[in-house]
């Protein structure tokens, strides 16, 4: 609500009420105008960056999570287990672990304070999730439709293109919505790995406080917060009760 009150309302009443009056400036002012760290183009910038940062990092961790999983539990090979539990490793895996080899990494592929360098970070990060989903959801479908398509003659590509795909958005939707809320509002690597201009909007936003002036604008602030929240409120929103779908035809066999 702080974020349609304005200052004066703020100031008399406390930071918890209703607004006497709603007033959607202060969105307008933390959209465009609004000064975080050293500039003052408002979260409009950083937003972007998300964006850049979000999307195709989405797209490659669950496209190549689906195959890994196709591969792990339709071609099984010698120590296809033993490659898919070192691949889950991750999931259990702090982010302070990986912090100094992906500062070695990016700087020696020359991505250091990058979308592109972030992108990388997201796609490898998410692969032990995404692996881990798809797998366990690939599992129940019937190895017996593969064994007859490769008795058709058909490949490691048509099978997984005709038969895998076709049965899989129920997993694909769970691994892009966590991939996009995970993505979206991790802060760790964002800090550690940007900086300026090219950061994303959750490590901008602890710049709110330097603002240029001695006044705390808790309406301002509150909008660009909450700015900041909307992608993942409306993805739950409207991909919630897919979400849940997806995770309980994967658990039932």
């Amino acid at each position: 609500m702080n974020s349609f009150r304005d200052l004066g309302d703020i100031s008399r009443n406390g930071l918890i009420g209703l607004p006497h009056s709603f007033s959607l400036n202060y969105w307008s002012l933390a959209w465009s105008k609004f000064c975080v760290g050293g500039t003052c183009e408002g979260i409009q910038p950083f937003f972007f960056n998300s964006v850049a940062m979000v999307v195709p990092a989405t797209i490659i961790s669950t496209a190549i999570g689906s195959i890994n999983g196709y591969v792990i539990s339709k071609w099984r090979f010698t120590g296809s287990e033993v490659l898919f539990g070192v691949m889950t490793l991750g999931v259990f895996m702090p982010g302070q672990m990986v912090l100094l080899p992906w500062a070695r990494v990016l700087g020696w592929l020359g991505l250091t304070n990058t979308t592109a360098g972030l992108v990388l970070i997201h796609c490898v990060q998410g692969l032990s999730f995404t692996t881990l989903f798809c797998r366990n959801y690939y599992v129940n479908i019937p190895d017996d439709l593969v064994k007859a398509a490769r008795i058709d003659g058909a490949g490691f590509w048509r099978i997984f293109r005709k038969i895998i795909l076709p049965l899989s958005p129920p997993i694909l939707i769970v691994t892009v919505i966590w991939q996009f809320t995970n993505i979206w509002n991790e802060f760790l690597f964002a800090v550690i790995f940007s900086s300026g201009t090219h950061q994303p909007i959750t490590a901008a936003l602890i710049a709110l406080s330097a603002g240029g002036t001695a006044v705390h604008q808790y309406n301002v602030e509150s909008a660009a917060v909450l700015i900041a929240a909307l992608p993942t409120l409306l993805i739950y929103f409207f991909g919630g009760r897919y979400f849940l779908r997806g995770l309980t035809q994967g658990a039932i066999k």
